[in-house]
């Protein structure tokens, strides 16, 4: 039934007695949000009839519809006109209205509500503060909350740690929880979301411990636990990851599909394939996220075949691929060379599934071409076919397959394309030093390092970690800080010899100084993946593997000194690099020198 032949029925002035106040709010009540036409009418009826201004009762439910219907601008707009000191709407209703404003309209309907004497009550701040995205409103609605004691109270406490979280202010978002009286699950889960998602990776981890030693207060939940499994995944961190997986087993979160989906992931990502997939075959009923992980597990790892066949195994278990799926068995391509198998499925996921490939799947089609060196036709593909906007990711993968096959020419071009962006970064450069470095155009090297100087462009140091009994050891170039460097560095250079005795040559390309052949030597010499091998050596027994994980691409002597170092001491090394993992052992890498 058309609403406005009803209200208008309903509240049709007559000679006497004044249309019912009260079935006019027991009318307006029980409407649900109108098309924005729809409730301009009824205003305007309201206005015509002489209604307006209701009593309050009336008034509450007239401003909440306005609220729930209207753009904010409008909504506020018809608030602020009808808003009196005695037509203000109840607290419930007033929270009501807010749950339907976005920031900024909510907060200038709560000052307005303020002024007129509704003060709120912590709901009301707790509805603000939810979509809170500044640092500055974020403080204000902090200062209303101790100014009005509504601190003791959790919900908001807890809202205001979300807030402070979303701007990035982890320390501001510590001090209220340190102010809470009584910490729950929630309020932790959303301290250890904050320091995760603001990179303060391993203060996350320490917050484990800190919440299984609390007194009498609430241990960590099945939430906890993925939350830290992720941070494990982030930081390659395996030991601290079983701990926490341990922990989730003892107190009956170990056959939650969700756990037990990132303990797969973060066991890929630490490298450690095997405890991955015996996670996977003891998981009995596997969703799409559960073969996802472990296909893109396989596929960071270097093992394609391996991806390809749970992708089928997958499909005959009668679980449709998504998206996410279809990235990994293309990274898995990619990775492994399997240039004919990548196509396959890329036209799988066309005409078999009617799925448009997104900006992820048309990268993983560019870096299988780009690695096979199918560089021109990669560039006419992103150009010409795609079928959406490709992104500065897309960009700085075939700038870096222009480096690993000296496409001077091809590679300006892409560094072109990323200036139009406005997504340039100093790592784009460093490719673009490699590229010219690889061929020996010194003088386009100069050229380059003399635009990033100008322009103020920092390059990221690299930095290498290695976990050792929970804790972890940072090492970049040169790096002088360790308390044990002396023996680090006389470790490395007793490695060194033995090394240079089994044949290994120091590959001078990856030096971009223009130096001669003995300064690139010693500038090689101390690179971050080297200290840390150097530390493992020192710390670890031998039976044991030794993890890195490094935060930019591992470059060609790193990788060579690796391979090398694998067999004459006989270690097996698992490094995670920016893009993928290399497993070296005796001499070899699982990659196949081909990353």
């Amino acid at each position: 039934m058309a609403l406005a032949p009803r209200l208008s029925r309903a509240l049709r002035p007559v000679p006497s007695p004044s249309p019912s106040a009260a079935a006019a709010a027991a009318l307006l009540a029980s409407t649900s949000p109108l098309p924005v036409r729809r409730f301009l009418q009824l205003h305007a009826h309201l206005l015509r009839t002489g209604v307006l201004p209701l009593a309050p009762a009336a008034a509450s439910a007239f401003l909440s519809l306005a609220a729930a219907s209207l753009p904010p601008h409008r909504a506020l707009a018809v608030l602020h006109h009808h808003l009196t000191p005695a037509s203000v709407p109840s607290t419930f209703c007033c929270n009501s209205i807010l749950c339907s404003l976005p920031e900024p309209s909510a907060l200038g309907f709560l000052r307005r509500m303020r002024g007129l004497g509704r003060r709120g009550n912590a709901f009301s701040l707790a509805i603000i503060l939810k979509p809170c995205r500044t640092l500055a409103h974020a403080r204000q609605l902090h200062a209303n909350v101790v100014t009005e004691g509504h601190l003791r109270d959790a919900l908001l406490a807890t809202s205001l740690m979300r807030s402070y979280a979303t701007c990035g202010a982890g320390d501001s978002a510590r001090k209220v929880f340190d102010e809470m009286l009584v910490k729950d699950a929630v309020a932790w889960n959303v301290l250890i979301t904050c320091y995760a998602r603001n990179k303060r990776t391993k203060d996350t981890l320490r917050l484990f411990d800190e919440m299984r030693k609390g007194d009498g207060e609430a241990g960590p939940d099945e939430v906890t636990c993925i939350l830290l499994l992720q941070a494990c995944t982030s930081l390659g961190a395996l030991d601290f990851g079983e701990k926490v997986w341990e922990y989730a087993v003892e107190h009956g979160y170990g056959g939650e599909l969700k756990v037990r989906n990132s303990l797969i992931t973060m066991y890929t990502r630490c490298g450690c394939v095997e405890k991955a997939y015996q996670v996977f075959c003891e998981t009995p009923r596997k969703s799409v996220v559960t073969w996802s992980a472990m296909i893109s597990g396989f596929a960071a790892n270097g093992f394609g075949e391996d991806a390809i066949s749970a992708f089928e195994e997958m499909s005959r278990s009668g679980v449709a691929p998504d998206a996410q799926t279809f990235t990994g068995v293309l990274s898995a391509c990619s990775h492994s060379g399997l240039v004919d198998e990548g196509f396959r499925f890329f036209d799988m996921m066309l005409r078999e599934y009617q799925m448009m490939p997104n900006v992820r799947h048309y990268g993983c089609i560019v870096d299988l071409m780009g690695r096979a060196g199918l560089l021109d036709e990669a560039y006419h593909l992103v150009v010409e076919e795609m079928k959406v906007a490709p992104d500065a990711t897309i960009w700085r993968t075939l700038l870096g397959a222009c480096r690993v096959h000296g496409h001077v020419d091809l590679g300006e071009k892409v560094i072109s394309h990323l200036i139009e962006l406005k997504a340039q970064q100093a790592g784009d450069y460093v490719l673009l030093l490699n590229t010219y470095a690889a061929v020996g155009d010194w003088i386009k090297v100069a050229e380059v390092r003399k635009l990033m100087k100008e322009n103020g462009i920092q390059t990221t140091p690299g930095c290498t970690t290695v976990e050792l009994n929970g804790e972890l050891h940072e090492f970049i170039a040169d790096d002088d800080s360790h308390p044990r460097k002396a023996e680090i560095y006389g470790k490395l250079d007793e490695i060194n010899r033995h090394l240079r005795i089994a044949g290994y040559v120091p590959n001078v390309s990856s030096e971009l100084h223009d130096l001669d052949s003995e300064g690139k030597e010693c500038a090689l010499t101390y690179h971050s993946e080297k200290l840390a091998i150097a530390f493992a050596l020192l710390v670890m027994p031998q039976r044991r593997p030794i993890r890195l994980a490094k935060n930019l691409r591992v470059c060609v002597d790193c990788h060579n000194f690796t391979k090398v170092f694998s067999g004459v001491y006989n270690r097996l090394v698992i490094v995670r690099d920016r893009t993928r993992f290399h497993h070296f052992e005796g001499g070899q890498c699982s990659c196949n020198d081909y990353w």
